[in-house]
């Protein structure tokens, strides 16, 4: 911004009085310490601090966050960013589906889809763009079971239709969501289950189902079969239109 000083019929000519002096001056001090910077239609007046000066940051610091500007939008989360159990599957939600009610009694998330298996030493998804996963247990409100829902997020829909065999062959290799203060059944036993794997665009959701208290049984019965369609439909939902 211009300031521009308006002119006086006295300009050329000897300043009357001291007074005149003394406020032209202390006018003119106050113009040259101070900045008039219009910032989104707001006029910010702005006064140098040369004792900050060994404070600011090199340029080439690469961590360094530029300061937000007044007016811009907070620039939105990425895909991967914003892939968490909390976003998809909040904690105070309640969840149902038919005659199904649940809540989410656990959760966890990550990058490297070889955490969401049992053995850490290879990744049967290893080659097939898996970019992420979720997991979380649902806990039915009226029956002893416990869903855990698996989602695996791949790099477009052709890559998660190409690792679909895959997961549905390897149902067992992934690790199973228990309930927060449950835990896991004795080494070699087998509880009963119902599974079920679908493809949800460029996701796969892997629903499993289990009686809490770990019940053996060679085949699930009605009431696992009918928690685990429902829970899966459950899992699918948030996905279905990404």
């Amino acid at each position: 911004m211009t300031i521009q000083r308006e002119a006086h019929a006295d300009d050329g000519q000897p300043v009357a009085g001291h007074r005149a002096v003394g406020e032209r001056r202390r006018l003119a001090a106050l113009w040259s310490a101070v900045g008039l910077l219009a910032v989104g239609g707001v006029w910010v007046v702005s006064t140098p601090h040369h004792g900050d000066a060994g404070a600011s940051t090199p340029s080439g610091d690469k961590s360094a966050t530029a300061p937000a500007v007044a007016g811009q939008p907070v620039p939105p989360l990425t895909e991967s960013q914003s892939f968490v159990s909390e976003r998809y599957f909040p904690a105070q939600r309640v969840y149902e589906y038919d005659n199904y009610r649940a809540h989410r009694s656990a959760s966890r998330e990550g990058a490297d889809c070889k955490d969401a298996q049992g053995d850490k030493t290879r990744d049967v998804l290893a080659d097939l763009a898996c970019q992420g996963w979720i997991e979380v247990a649902l806990t039915r409100a009226d029956q002893p079971v416990v869903s855990s829902v698996t989602v695996l997020r791949f790099l477009d829909a052709d890559a998660a239709a190409k690792a679909l065999q895959t997961v549905r062959e390897r149902v067992g290799e992934f690790e199973f969501a228990y309930p927060d203060g449950l835990s896991a059944p004795a080494a070699g036993a087998k509880p009963m289950s119902a599974a079920k794997v679908e493809l949800v665009g460029h996701h796969i959701t892997l629903t499993v189902s289990r009686y809490l208290d770990h019940r053996a049984g060679e085949a699930p019965d009605e009431v696992l079969r009918a928690s685990n369609r429902s829970a899966a439909a459950v899992a699918g939902l948030p996905f279905m239109w990404m």
